[in-house]
Formats: C-alpha cells, structure tokens, sequence
C-alpha cells in the first residue's frame, strides 16, 4: 500500500513539475502569428501624382492608382510573385490624401483595408510596429516622397545606395523600393533594390 501512495506521489509531483514547461509551450505558440520583419519583403511607393491644388491625385496620378490594382496583384520580381499582405499609408491631413487614395484601387481588389495609423514623420514607429506585430510576408507601403529616405533609414537601409540619389526627387513617382529582411528580421542589402515601374507614358524619364 506504501508503494502504491509513493508511486501516486512521483506522478502528482512530475505533473506539477512538467505545468510550468505545457503553459510556456502554450504561451510561444501563441506569438507565432507574428512575424515582425522576420522573412518579409517590404515594397514602398510615393504616392501617386499630385495635381496644382487641392488634396487628392491629379488625373494621372488616378491612373496610376488604378495601374497599381494589377501591378501588385501579384508583383512579378526576380522570378518571384508577391502580393502584398498588408497595405499602409501615411495618415490622412488637410493637405493630402494623396497615399491612401493611391492604394485605394488595390484595397479594393485585394480586400484589404489600408493602414493608417501614423503621419509622415513618425517613420520610426511604423517601423518598429512592423518589426514587433506583422503576419504578413508581404508589406506595401505608400508615403510622402520628403520622408521615404527616413523611412528606408528606419528599416536599416542606405537610401542613397538604393535609389543612387541624395534624396527623392520632387518629381518622381513612379519608383518602387523594395526591401528584402532576413531570417532574422534584419535588412538583406544585397537583396533591396530600386525598381523602375514602367506603367504610364513617361515612366523611366527621370
């Protein structure tokens, strides 16, 4: 009977000890949902082009919007289809709306809504939001042209190594930044690059 109860004892004792391990367990499978920047390709766009006054896109920048739907839907990059898992802008203000309308087109399609939780400078927290809470393996990102270098600054990159010029020129849109991260979550610079579009008549010019 002595040998029973000691026997029943061990096994109370070894399920205690084993709780803490099966509630840890439970614990990390339930942070596997995110991501961060681990294995995720970032694309960042301008928004598209601006008209002489008012806060939308000018007619060409709506076509170039509406071109974005198929051009991301999937992106054919380097023998790789990518479609955007998540779609960002900055913040909507008096003076512009201009990078949400620009992936409107695209939300539409992909059913996706678009982010906006951040206004154009607050590049160092979008950052690190995404490096801390993201699923997707794919982000798209529009933004304001006067803030993208601290934007690929704050993801780790070289903006000048990227897209060959001291800062973004006033009168491009139609580069696309694309940022590849590593198992890691860290910046693979080999692998960012600066894509040339080649959607609308005039593309490439500068």
């Amino acid at each position: 009977m002595d040998t029973i109860w000691r026997r029943h004892a061990w096994m109370f004792l070894s399920l205690l000890l084993l709780l803490p391990t099966a509630a840890l367990a439970h614990h990390d499978h339930g942070d596997k949902g995110s991501r961060g920047l681990r294995d995720v390709t970032v694309l960042i766009v301008r928004h598209a082009e601006k008209p002489a006054s008012g806060s939308g896109l000018s007619p060409q920048g709506e076509q170039r919007a509406q071109a974005y739907a198929s051009y991301f839907d999937p992106l054919q990059l380097d023998g790789q289809s990518l479609v955007p898992g998540r779609l960002i802008a900055t913040r909507d203000s008096k003076n512009s709306m201009r990078p949400r309308l620009t992936l409107t087109p695209l939300s539409q399609r992909l059913g996706l809504p678009i982010e906006q939780p951040y206004a154009d400078a607050d590049v160092d927290k979008l950052v690190k939001s995404l490096g801390k809470d993201n699923s997707a393996p794919v982000v798209l990102i529009a933004w304001h042209h006067g803030h993208i270098d601290k934007l690929i600054e704050a993801f780790g990159g070289d903006p000048k190594a990227i897209t060959g010029r001291k800062t973004w020129p006033g009168d491009v849109y139609d580069w696309l930044v694309v940022l590849h991260f590593d198992a890691s979550g860290h910046l693979d610079a080999s692998r960012s690059q600066l894509v040339q579009e080649h959607l609308l008549t005039g593309d490439g010019g500068s």
